[in-house]
């Protein structure tokens, strides 16, 4: 009988043995591939250095332990307690994690989650056998106290890990991304006559396009990428030299501005004659209508030429009002504090997102600064270096770390679209797409990422984000995407405004 025993427990052992190798040498085989894998789990994203170096160390422990007989009952303790973890790192997964992701390797690239989640549990009572029949001389009861202990241990610091990363990801992150599976899905697309196209915004029907070599030119189509319509703008009073001249739409009107010139232009949609709405109030470099008076102002202020955020309202003086406490300067106040200004969607506020630095600033309708909220790379201060020129310019003298290139905002998300890679992050990937971020902006909280790949050797240029889809413009295409999970939960009208603040 006892020799029965002992020969099942080392069938047994061989079974892991044989179990442990493959799947060790399959995670040394193609390692990076594998820390990559581990470095978009749900659950460990970060601790995915860690992480995809123990897994490995551990598998090749236990094979040793194995393969000794005086050390063999540790080596299926030890089988138990891992093949125990993988087994709640499976069920939290398919239960508690943001979204499940693809396979990780190995035996798991032949399975499902849930094949793989029965396989495992079949590998846990399998060990707790081997156990029981190489320890016939311990009390049953201790044989089954010290299974009970190796389960409960190795199921706990699963749990903490997935806790813990939890925690770290979406509020602490070490520039880990967390790549969503499949969170945004292309659905349609169609040909623009160029490639100088931009969002000038939309409405809950339509999106509307401008265009930087032909700025009079507003292009209106529908969200089914049909119905394209141009309108010629010709301003009642176009005299005067622009450098920039720029289009955007909000609610029945279209607003045509420069900045370089202090000069407004309202007209309504389908009317190709604007009127001058604003004049000499205001010079600035970047603008965002709030209403049909009310606008919200980059500009730089005389005193000390710093950018500044400033509110131009056309009912009553003054007409414009700086706001300087809101940009904060790090180097010289200017390039340090570029950045992009966009309306927050349906949330009724302004985000300012700084271009060489890991932040952007949420501020409200009265321009308070609401919150001051991190991206997840870590360069907290820009990493610039300027100088003075003869002519008395100041410039860049040296090419600088540029952190976001691009945002667009809507209810209580945030996307940014960054230009710095993460850690465990594929080259090959950043050669073929832009990376976009999603964030909460009504609390410190980073989504996920996922990727907007090129289309042929035309990269992203711009994007625009609605409650029912998000339209990119990929060199001379716009492309249109619908949402999947976790974007739809935000974007449900009524939903997204209660979710939880902090």
């Amino acid at each position: 009988m006892k020799t029965s025993q002992g020969k099942f427990a080392a069938y047994i052992s061989y079974f892991f043995i044989l179990l442990f190798c493959y799947a060790g040498y399959s995670k040394r085989l193609d390692f990076e591939n594998f820390q990559v894998q581990i470095a978009q789990s749900p659950l460990l994203s970060a601790y995915a250095g860690f992480v995809s170096y123990a897994v490995i160390v551990a598998e090749l422990l236990i094979i040793v332990l194995l393969l000794i007989p005086r050390s063999r009952i540790a080596g299926l303790y030890a089988s138990l307690a891992i093949m125990t973890a993988f087994t709640i790192y499976i069920y939290l997964i398919l239960n508690y994690s943001d979204f499940v992701p693809c396979s990780c390797g190995g035996i798991l690239e032949k399975m499902g989650w849930t094949e793989h989640l029965i396989f495992n549990l079949a590998c846990v009572v399998i060990a707790g056998a081997g156990i029981l029949l190489l320890q016939g001389t311990v009390s049953l009861r201790r044989r089954l106290t010290m299974i009970l202990l190796s389960v409960m241990v190795s199921s706990g610091i699963v749990t903490l890990l997935f806790l813990r990363s939890e925690y770290i990801i979406k509020r602490q992150n070490n520039f880990t991304r967390r790549f969503l599976l499949h969170p945004v899905l292309e659905d349609r697309s169609v040909p623009l006559d160029d490639e100088q196209y931009y969002f000038a915004g939309s409405d809950q029907l339509h999106i509307y396009l401008g265009n930087k070599h032909y700025p009079q030119t507003l292009v209106t189509l529908d969200y089914n990428l049909a119905g394209i319509k141009k309108l010629k703008m010709a301003p009642s009073d176009f005299k005067y030299t622009f450098r920039n001249l720029q289009v955007q739409v909000k609610g029945a009107y279209y607003y045509l501005y420069d900045g370089t010139v202090p000069v407004i232009y309202r007209g309504k949609l389908g009317d190709a004659v604007p009127r001058t709405i604003s004049y000499r109030d205001a010079y600035f470099t970047q603008l965002v209508v709030m209403d049909s008076v009310h606008f919200a102002l980059r500009t730089q202020s005389k005193a000390d030429k710093m950018f500044t955020i400033a509110s131009l309202d056309l009912t009553k003086p003054p007409k414009v009002k700086l706001y300087p406490g809101i940009l904060e300067k790090q180097v010289d106040g200017v390039f340090d504090s570029d950045g992009k200004l966009i309306s927050g969607g349906h949330s009724d506020t302004l985000v300012y997102a700084y271009t060489y630095r890991n932040t952007f600033l949420i501020i409200n309708n009265k321009f308070e600064l609401k919150r001051k909220l991190h991206t997840i790379d870590t360069t907290t201060v820009a990493k610039i270096r300027t100088g003075s020129q003869s002519n008395g310019t100041h410039k860049l003298i040296a090419p600088p770390l540029k952190v976001n290139q691009n945002i667009s905002a809507n209810r209580k998300l945030a996307f940014i679209q960054s230009d710095l890679m993460g850690k465990h992050e594929s080259v090959k990937s950043w050669k073929n797409a832009k990376v976009i971020d999603i964030y909460r902006t009504d609390k410190q909280e980073y989504i996920g990422s996922f990727y907007i790949y090129n289309q042929g050797k035309s990269k992203l240029t711009d994007f625009i984000v609605t409650d029912q889809y998000l339209f990119a413009i990929v060199g001379d295409q716009l492309v249109r995407y619908t949402y999947r999970k976790p974007i739809t939960e935000y974007f449900k009208p009524g939903e997204a405004e209660n979710l939880s603040t902090e």
